[in-house]
């Protein structure tokens, strides 16, 4: 142990976009030492997570599934807290109800043997493969996730080191290639290689390391915050300002300044600057160096990545609310259409807007009635589309797919639908392109493929002046939940520890040997998170 030594002023830094990367970023650099600002444009904490309330129903905006809760358990960890103490998160059954379009559906979740069961009776041939598939799958997270989800791969070399092995995971097959080595029955094959999807990739590019996600769910199940993630969102926001985070939203950064090839402050759109010693952005990367970033202070990698990178679909998102309740509707429920293969093709490769889709249905009644009035239900309806390359005008389209989507709802797995809505509302990737600033409203970034994926992503250590560090969707590992929370993990061995603001003999604080605060010690005050961040 040791007692940290007088300072004038602790280091600040300041965190851009407050998505679930920035939150967790927020938290880990405070429990480093620094002085946190954390600024979005929106008006809500979260980011896509945010959230709409609207004549007494709750929709979660963007991600509805956690699958990794020991990430955010981390998160409280840092500084003695218990997550249960600020938001309840429970188990949801089945993970994935998948409903194919000859009417026939198959429960995927539970323990081994209740999805054993499941595969048994759709193709009793398939349940020696799928044991071979959920071997294959643990063997690739115990190297892709296990070890390398939280290390920076921002050198040449950290990738040449794991080339063995990944190579010797089979990451030149594509997710479909490698679930197909498995399965036979052509119902299996979409339900175990739909994972993609959850990140923005399709099945049939992305490389066969993102199939580590099937095991992740085996591991640690398929969860949900009771009040839907926004309230995991609101427990995050009481724990950032319980430790002395400032947040300022409805505040959108404009660039990033830079002095001496050195980050030195942020300027707000609305011509105030915050002078920092470290800028992490959760913004999307692309975003980030084609309109923040001066070209003159990025490496050629960022500005080569920022031009050509292949990005993901876009998402329509058709929000709302019944007036009745569809009990046979499980909590999570992939609908999938008469095309699989061509219809994505139509939607990543031929940027078509197809007259059919496939979708994924989330009703968070089905696990937390208060999500909705009573006799209710609140329903969320995402459909993969191509991003704005496209060319697509959404205004005019967007009412139209809706009414599309609620038909063949209608028509198949909830007869009544049209005759009981209530409070409708849609998304589309102009929504994410103006909302989010996601280039071309990409859902998740750049596209997971293998030549975008670790030292090819974004690199979460800064590809431009000193002290700039990028996490989220775009940045290694990667989209989803669990990718973003291991985003800001990668800080810790990124960002070095600093002393705390104003320690005295008195009032010494202490840090461990790694240069963290000890759990047992209250955090900095607060005061120090106001200065310096002002116009």
């Amino acid at each position: 142990m040791k007692a940290a030594t007088n300072k004038q002023s602790t280091p600040s830094a300041v965190v851009i976009g407050a998505g679930f990367g920035g939150i967790a970023s927020a938290l880990r650099l405070r429990a480093k030492g620094y002085e946190v600002t954390i600024i979005d444009k929106g008006d809500q904490l979260g980011g896509r997570a945010r959230v709409f309330r609207r004549g007494g129903f709750v929709f979660d905006a963007g991600p509805t599934v956690i699958t990794a809760p020991f990430l955010i358990d981390e998160l409280f960890q840092l500084f003695g807290e218990k997550t249960q103490d600020y938001v309840t998160i429970v188990p949801v059954y089945p993970w994935y109800r998948f409903h194919y379009h000859d009417g026939s559906t198959f429960d995927y979740g539970g323990s081994l043997n209740q999805i054993l069961a499941e595969i048994e009776s759709i193709s009793p041939e398939d349940v020696d493969g799928y044991k071979r598939l959920l071997s294959t799958s643990r063997g690739i997270f115990d190297i892709g996730f296990t070890k390398l989800a939280d290390e920076p791969f921002d050198k040449p070399i950290s990738m040449i080191k794991q080339i063995p092995n990944l190579v010797k995971l089979g990451c030149y097959k594509t997710v479909w290639q490698l679930v197909s080595d498995h399965l036979q029955h052509e119902k299996l094959r979409q339900a175990f290689s739909i994972q993609p999807l959850l990140v923005g990739g399709n099945p049939f590019d992305t490389t066969s390391i993102y199939n580590l996600i099937h095991f992740l769910e085996q591991k640690w199940g398929v969860h949900f915050a009771i009040g839907g993630m926004g309230a995991l969102v609101k427990a995050l926001e009481q724990l950032m300002r319980s430790k002395g985070i400032k947040i300022r939203l409805g505040e959108e950064v404009e660039g990033v300044i830079a002095e001496e090839k050195k980050v030195t402050a942020v300027d707000l759109k609305d011509g105030k600057r915050i002078r920092c010693d470290i800028v992490v952005s959760n913004a999307d990367p692309a975003y980030l160096y084609k309109k923040m970033v001066p070209r003159d202070q990025q490496r050629w990698s960022a500005k080569v990545k920022a031009k050509y990178s292949k990005f993901s679909m876009g998402l329509y998102v058709l929000y709302f609310g019944t007036t009745k309740r569809f009990p046979n509707i499980a909590h999570h429920t992939i609908w999938l259409g008469k095309r699989y293969e061509s219809l994505l093709d139509d939607i990543f490769n031929r940027q078509v807007l197809a007259d059919d889709f496939s979708l994924y249905v989330h009703r968070p009644t089905a696990t937390d009635p208060s999500m909705a009035p009573e006799g209710c239900d609140s329903f969320y309806v995402l459909a993969p589309v191509p991003n704005l390359q496209s060319g697509v005008d959404w205004e005019k389209t967007k009412n139209k797919y809706g009414d599309q989507i609620i038909e063949a709802l209608n028509n198949s797995m909830m007869p009544g639908l049209s005759d009981c809505i209530v409070e409708r509302f849609c998304m589309t990737p102009k929504d994410f392109e103006c909302n989010y600033n996601s280039v071309h409203g990409a859902g998740f970034s750049i596209a997971p493929t293998l030549t975008q994926s670790a030292y090819f992503r974004f690199h979460n250590r800064g590809e431009g002046p000193e002290n700039l560090f990028v996490v989220g969707a775009g940045s290694h590992p990667g989209a989803g939940l669990p990718g973003v929370l291991c985003s800001a993990k990668v800080l810790d061995k990124i960002v070095p520890s600093v002393e705390p603001i104003n320690a005295s003999d008195s009032n010494i604080i202490w840090l461990n040997s790694d240069g963290q605060l000890t759990q047992d010690v209250a955090s900095p005050s607060t005061k120090g998170a106001d200065q310096g961040s002002g116009g």
